[in-house]
């Protein structure tokens, strides 16, 4: 029988959430095991790393904001550690996002989730379109309004990924622990394997792998998204009611007539769609995204694949923003699902059990169009967690609050 793999944190799922929860234990002096046979391909891939809690504010999603926010302003200091280790290609920038809108509706609208956004404190400073212009020089002339984000970040989800994968093996070789079968292993978990294996409310005490294999762990973090209701092993009665939400995304490469494209994030709404303009470091942008959902639960019947009808759409878009879109040369075309939930907020943290939480087990799952924004906060509260702190703030957000015999509220 193979020897089992010894970690202090397995975690299962290799996108930029569990990433960044995999270092966030690692530098609390755990020892740190990813599981994910393709890491960091899956929605991480295509994101386009929008750190926007202002203006990613959706009516009766209210309950998201604070979290949101809070995950914004860890982002200084969660990526400053990367950038004294060398890593300079994170795309991490604090420039002011810019909102547009093309048409008399599209101003109203826009007009309307303002006075939702001052209403929570927020900071939205309309600019007349000569004032946005100054900024953008290439932006179309007949937008109808314009407003300025200045707590709306970007980062790159690519760059940081490396960067962090890179981070947790430097670190890992440092302590004397092997690169491979134990900072990163390229195989996927089916099952969650507890101290008795009779009863799935017992302490999680590890990961089955594909090949055979188990990881015995302290604690198991779950994050790999849309796979985790597949998971063998999950608690009893644990319902975790995931929806994927496919969207296309597109990068492009800027010709250097017309660099900078854009210097910042570029948001817009366009007869009622939006559609954004994020630039990268390379010389590039990204342009995303569309949004659909239109199969059966568990997603059977919704294509995967890129959409043509959706590549139509963002260009045509992206166009009215700015027509020097159609000079740039298409390079990618990636379409990716995004693990939704019933109200759109996470699957976050312990599950309940019979008397107390299950212990050794964290879920961390379904972050839907924020899991960039939300990496820091996620990571954080995991370590509290792992740490023996329940911060009650987010008890709203508990991976059990759709299961049918969750008796949490008695420990909220």
């Amino acid at each position: 029988m193979s020897v089992s793999i010894e970690t202090d944190v397995a975690v299962v799922g290799g996108g930029i959430v569990g990433l960044g929860i995999a270092w966030e234990a690692q530098r609390t002096g755990r020892s740190v095991t990813v599981i994910d046979p393709t890491p960091a391909t899956g929605a991480t891939f295509a994101a386009a790393g929008m750190l926007a809690p202002v203006s990613e504010l959706h009516y009766q999603e209210e309950d998201l904001l604070e979290l949101m926010l809070a995950s914004a302003a860890l982002w200084p200091d969660f990526v400053a550690p990367l950038r004294e280790a060398g890593h300079a290609d994170t795309g991490f920038r604090t420039t002011a996002t810019m909102v547009l809108g093309a048409d008399s509706a599209d101003r109203q609208a826009l007009q309307d989730l303002r006075q939702v956004q001052l209403a929570h404190g927020l900071d939205v400073e309309p600019l007349t379109i000569r004032q946005a212009r100054e900024q953008e020089p290439l932006l179309s002339t007949q937008l109808s309004c314009a407003q300025r984000i200045v707590q709306d970040h970007q980062v790159d989800p690519r760059g940081l990924a490396t960067a962090i994968r890179v981070q947790l093996n430097v670190v890992a070789a440092a302590a004397g622990r092997l690169m491979e079968e134990q900072t990163s292993i390229r195989r996927k978990a089916v099952a969650l394997l507890h101290r008795d294996p009779e009863d799935l409310q017992s302490r999680v005490v590890g990961v089955l792998l594909e090949d055979g294999r188990d990881v015995r762990a302290r604690e198991v973090i779950v994050a790999n998204g849309l796979a985790a209701p597949a998971l063998a092993g999950l608690p009893e009665g644990l319902k975790l009611p995931l929806r994927p939400v496919y969207g296309d995304i597109l990068r492009l490469r800027v010709p250097e007539h017309l660099r900078p494209l854009v210097t910042a994030t570029v948001r817009g709404v366009v007869r009622g769609v939006p559609v954004y303009i994020v630039p990268r470091n390379d010389g590039t942008v990204v342009i995303g995204a569309t949004q659909r959902e239109n199969g059966p639960p568990g997603g059977a019947g919704i294509p995967a694949g890129v959409s043509a009808g959706g590549v139509y759409q963002l260009l045509r878009d992206a166009q009215v923003l700015m027509p020097a879109v159609a000079e740039l040369e298409l390079l990618e075309a990636t379409a990716r699902a995004r693990p939704g939930t019933p109200d759109n907020a996470p699957l976050l943290g312990r599950v309940a059990g019979r008397s107390r939480d299950v212990e050794g087990l964290i879920m961390a799952t379904g972050f839907y169009r924020h899991g960039v924004l939300l990496t820091p906060v996620a990571a954080q509260i995991c370590r509290q967690l792992m740490n023996g702190i329940t911060d009650l703030a987010w008890a709203r957000f508990r991976p059990d609050r759709f299961s049918t015999n969750n008796n949490a509220g008695d420990r909220a």
